[in-house]
């Protein structure tokens, strides 16, 4: 088994390794105390060779890997890439690219959804991946060589996976539904961090316009500040104090103290004058200035029947081109098709609107039917608004 643990070593590799056509790469990292993932193993390997890099060895630059990175003669092959870009892309501002994301390529080519590595090891290669060093920690020294072999583990099997999923790509002609989805997923935008957009992912909790004020510049503070401290978000305030802040804005360390959620003795940190300050940023702005956030569409305006519908729609669609569903369209994305048909979701552009997008507007305005034909759901497609129906 081979650990690098120099910069010489790194560099000798990384240049072996830019010969080929394709490295696969996987990591093993930290990030249950801290906001960034800490960064504790690289796994790489070519048709030649396999190794792990101790990314802890003192005085490790890791320099060559990330020139191997941004190599654009080599494609990059991970499997469930996001979290490894980000890292990544924390340590010197560039992706791996070409990018090729086996768990992506699998659920275009109809392994289901999110098929995990172990489960497309078993499927392709028919061997079991061995998981006993799955939960250890990385970040303790020297590393035993069953965490090595296992982490090696994770990048040998990768290589025919990436052959297999290649081949069938190719002989589906989906090999540009899958650059598209790895040009969004290697798009900087996914990685950087905006504090001041952190309140997106609760906006639909915001009752009010001044609940969405709150909430916004409540979110800001508490991402900067896990950022600056490099504490997980629920460490500086969980997700239910933040909700409840931004509803309740108190406006006094009185008022701060008698929230039911607030953590006991806060009040007295520089932290509450903090929340203090930016539940009074957020009264203060103005209405007219704030994002219009589109109200949840469930069970509204007779959607919540079309909506249901869209999802038998995607089950038949995906089911008939080996293509998983939740890659289609997701459940935000059936519901504004429901409400606009001019929606701005990745279901109504691109590959997805001729597998199902189209489909979708089609049945919303009766265009097209369902029906069940042997226990499946088949569409049929209407000739014209009075004629009889053909099947499609």
């Amino acid at each position: 088994m081979s650990l690098i643990t120099t910069t010489e070593e790194l560099e000798a590799a990384c240049l072996r390794m830019a010969r080929h056509p394709f490295v696969t790469v996987d990591t093993e990292f930290l990030r249950e105390t801290t906001f960034w993932p800490v960064l504790c193993v690289i796994q790489l390997a070519t048709d030649d060779e396999a190794l792990a890099i101790d990314a802890l060895a003192e005085g490790l630059d890791l320099q060559p890997l990330l020139g191997l990175m941004a190599d654009e003669r080599v494609v990059k092959v991970f499997h469930a890439a996001r979290q490894d870009l980000e890292i990544f892309w924390k340590l010197s501002g560039v992706l791996p690219t070409p990018l090729f994301d086996t768990q992506v390529a699998a659920m275009v080519c109809g392994y289901g959804d999110q098929v995990s590595y172990s489960e497309l090891v078993q499927s392709v290669c028919r061997v079991p991946v061995d998981k006993s060093s799955r939960f250890t920690d990385w970040a303790r020294r020297p590393l035993a060589e069953a965490q090595i072999a296992y982490a090696i583990g994770d990048v040998t099997h990768l290589r025919d996976v990436y052959r297999a999923l290649t081949k069938r790509l190719a002989a589906t002609g989906r090999q540009s539904w899958l650059d598209d989805e790895m040009k969004a997923l290697t798009s900087p935008e996914v990685y950087e961090q905006h504090p001041e957009r952190a309140w997106e992912r609760y906006k639909t909790r915001a009752r009010k316009p001044r609940d969405l004020a709150c909430l916004m510049e409540l979110a800001a503070w508490r991402e900067s500040e896990a950022q600056a401290r490099d504490v997980p978000r629920s460490r500086v305030l969980k997700d239910d104090v933040l909700i409840e802040l931004s509803l309740a804005a108190p406006r006094s360390l009185e008022a701060l103290a008698n929230l039911r959620a607030f953590p006991r003795g806060m009040e007295r940190s520089r932290a509450a004058g903090e929340i203090l300050e930016a539940i009074e940023r957020g009264v203060a702005r103005d209405p007219k200035t704030l994002p219009k956030v589109e109200r949840e569409r469930r069970n509204g305006g007779g959607g919540g029947a079309t909506v249901e519908l869209l999802k038998v729609l995607l089950r038949q669609v995906s089911e008939e081109s080996g293509v998983a569903g939740k890659l289609i369209a997701t459940v935000d994305d059936l519901e504004a098709i429901a409400a606009n048909d001019k929606a701005d979701v990745a279901a109504l552009s691109g590959w997805r609107r001729k597998l199902f997008g189209q489909r979708a507007l089609e049945l919303k305005h009766g265009r097209l039917a369902l029906t069940v034909e042997n226990g499946k759901v088949v569409t049929l497609e209407w000739r014209d608004a009075e004629g009889p129906p053909a099947e499609g």
